[in-house]
């Protein structure tokens, strides 16, 4: 997005009653409906790229895996469209919620819709999960980093300094992602965020190239589940996959346009892509691959130029993702500040850009230097995958429920569709919640030995 000088005084204004109703009990007030024919924001459909850039990331590499544990592709996909009404439905939720207080992040939506208490539940929630997801992005990059020198220079790299995974790591991390951290609003990583999904088209074609004219030995091709029980492995992959919303309402409130109608049109088409780019990815890597098929799908491919290219993109649509999350952790964690302190919102504002560059560089520094020294954080990062679940079923399902109950609907058919769907929502997402976080601690406490989700280095 680029800015005019006559505008920069209006996106001053912007920002700075996005921070007063963030970060103090007041609602945000970012601009009327009025008002937004002269807004300065984004267009629907580069909004698109930012939403695909949130939504698309390393679980594009996990789902071939997922697919061959649920049970084959059939129930898989089955699984993945039933959700997707699902998460589709929790988006559009989200954005007529903030509508009614003009709302410009998820926790004050929550706030807004389920009071204070709500919020500060919501806020930790965020924290935690933005913080442990940076981490794991982290992680990812030194993986790549690895499997690329492994491939381009030899298994001894790492014997050398400057190709040590905690180098490379954190020198092209504080290079390439540190930068982008910075700035108050994130509308525009959608120039980075257009990078990011090429980066993850190239590696859906190359998985789809690659099982037509690769020289491939599968192994079993899975036809249904193992057990009923198998259906539900591919659940927490999906919703991991498709956890977009807590960046949603951020990059709502950005629109040049805003209204649910100019968001749908976003959501319509960023989900579309998602789902034919992670559905694409999971039928042609698991057909390729059968059983043998590795968590991560392109480990599984023979080190060949165009899969280098593939690893180096990957690494490069973390880049562009990692400052997206941290926004939100940043946000979260400066809502929780300014509950604890008591904040006044004159003093909210005047120390704004202060606490917004220490609370960047505290939060970069502490999520990289656990990436380095603590790789693998085991069932902390697995459970992760039971907050996507709240933050996609629940949350949503509770404001719904309050929208319903504060502005009744006078057609009772549809009042009554609206209150069973709300409770829809809550009643899968408190499963899907306690079904990850059962998933993880059985994987990750009672049987650490088999867990598929740590990360090891390369390096001989």
């Amino acid at each position: 997005m680029s800015l005019q000088a006559g505008d920069e005084d209006s996106m001053s204004l912007d920002s700075e009653n996005e921070k007063l109703g963030l970060l103090s009990g007041t609602s945000t007030t970012i601009i009327s409906p009025s008002n937004t024919t002269n807004r300065v924001g984004t267009s629907w459909y580069a909004s698109v790229f930012i939403v695909v850039n949130a939504a698309l990331g390393a679980g594009l590499l996990n789902f071939p895996k997922a697919y061959n544990d649920a049970g084959g592709v059939l129930i898989a996909i089955i699984v993945q469209i039933v959700l997707m009404v699902f998460i589709i439905g929790a988006l559009i939720i989200l954005a007529y919620c903030s509508d009614s207080n003009q709302s410009a992040t998820y926790q004050d939506v929550i706030y807004s819709m389920c009071g204070r208490q709500a919020q500060i539940c919501c806020s930790l929630a965020i924290l935690i999960y933005c913080f442990g997801t940076c981490i794991t992005f982290f992680i990812i990059i030194g993986d790549q980093w690895d499997r690329f020198l492994t491939f381009a220079y030899g298994a001894d790299y790492c014997h050398y300094w400057y190709m040590s995974r905690t180098f490379t790591m954190i020198v092209s991390s504080v290079i390439l992602i540190l930068p982008l951290c910075f700035p108050k609003r994130i509308d525009f990583l959608k120039y980075a965020s257009i990078a990011g999904v090429f980066a993850v088209v190239y590696v859906v074609i190359l998985i789809t190239v690659k099982y037509f004219v690769g020289e491939n030995h599968p192994g079993p091709i899975a036809s249904e589940p193992k057990h009923w029980t198998s259906v539900f492995l591919v659940v927490p992959v999906i919703c991991f996959g498709y956890q977009c919303h807590v960046s949603v309402v951020p990059i709502y409130s950005c629109l040049k346009h805003r209204s649910v109608g100019e968001f749908l049109k976003t959501v319509i088409v960023a989900m579309g892509i998602c789902f034919a780019t992670y559905t694409g990815s999971a039928v042609f890597g698991y057909w390729t691959f059968g059983s043998y098929v590795n968590a991560d799908i392109l480990v599984s491919y023979k080190p060949t130029p165009d899969v280098l290219v593939g690893i180096i993109l990957i690494a490069g649509k973390i880049y562009t993702t990692y400052p997206i999350l941290l926004f939100c952790e940043r946000a979260a964690f400066e809502s929780v500040w300014i509950e604890v302190r008591s904040l006044t919102p004159d003093m909210v504002l005047s120390g704004e850009k202060k606490r917004r560059y220490i609370q960047t560089i505290s939060l970069f520094s502490t999520s990289l230097a656990l990436a380095v020294f603590i790789p693998d954080i085991g069932v902390v990062i697995s459970m992760l995958g039971a907050l996507a679940g709240v933050f996609i079923f629940i949350f949503p399902g509770m404001c719904l429920l309050q929208a319903l109950l504060t502005q009744p609907i006078g057609v009772a058919w549809k009042r009554n569709i609206l209150y069973a769907l709300a409770f829809g929502f809550i009643v899968i997402g408190t499963f899907i919640f306690g079904l990850v976080l059962t998933q993880a601690i059985i994987e990750d406490v009672l049987h650490p030995e088999s867990s598929s989700k740590k990360s090891h280095s390369l390096c001989q």
